[in-house]
């Protein structure tokens, strides 16, 4: 968090100081836009359904095994019925419901695979005391995990950017999406910055 004295700082560079009497004329012009439109519609409500949601337990003890063609997903679930069954395969993901099953409905998904996946050609076989889900893989070769798995260094990375790493993606913003007079102004106060006509407002920071 920046301290006090440098927020005052901050405040003060060339390039933000030149862009906050536009952000000003941004807001007031959205105002007064918005008066001219009149008063917001009174948005009609939504008719709800009438059939009660389903609940659902998660099937989270599973076992798996491949090959180089395909992967398969075994789950003890005993008393699954081929035709109250519901599967959904995408390309990096499926889900599995099991209704009614002794009275109670279950689940089993995977919002995101490690790999892709043949969606028309996946399936589940249903057994006596179990269920096989088959996947069958877009590429052949072996998976090292089931799950696709986030690189958990990325956050750390993310936490130490450079502080004056935010005011410069909200110009960047800024430039994008503003009209062309604010493009103008932010390209020249860059323009002046870089050339040595305005303090440089990286100078100084980390």
């Amino acid at each position: 968090m920046l301290s006090k004295p440098r927020l005052i700082d901050f405040v003060n560079i060339p390039l933000v100081a030149s862009v906050l009497p536009l952000i000003k004329y941004s807001l007031t012009s959205i105002l007064q836009l918005s008066k001219e439109e009149g008063p917001a519609p009174v948005p009609t409500p939504a008719k709800v359904s009438s059939t009660p949601a389903l609940n659902y337990i998660t099937l989270g003890s599973f076992s798996w095994d491949q090959d180089n063609e395909k992967v398969k997903i075994y789950i003890s679930l005993e008393g699954v019925v081929q035709d109250k069954m519901e599967a959904e395969f995408k390309q990096w993901s499926f889900d599995v419901k099991f209704h009614d099953v002794q009275g109670k409905n279950y689940r089993f998904t995977s919002p995101r695979l490690n790999q892709e996946i043949v969606p028309e050609k996946s399936k589940v076989l249903v057994k006596p005391t179990r269920v096989v889900i088959m996947l069958f893989k877009a590429s052949k070769g072996n998976w090292l995990d089931l799950q696709y798995k986030e690189d958990k260094l990325k956050p750390n990375l993310d936490k130490e950017r450079d502080p004056m790493a935010g005011i410069m993606d909200l110009m960047k913003n800024m430039y994008e999406e503003g009209d062309d007079e604010m493009k103008r102004t932010i390209a020249k106060a860059w323009t002046d910055a870089r050339s040595g006509k305005t303090a440089d407002p990286l100078k100084g920071y980390p």
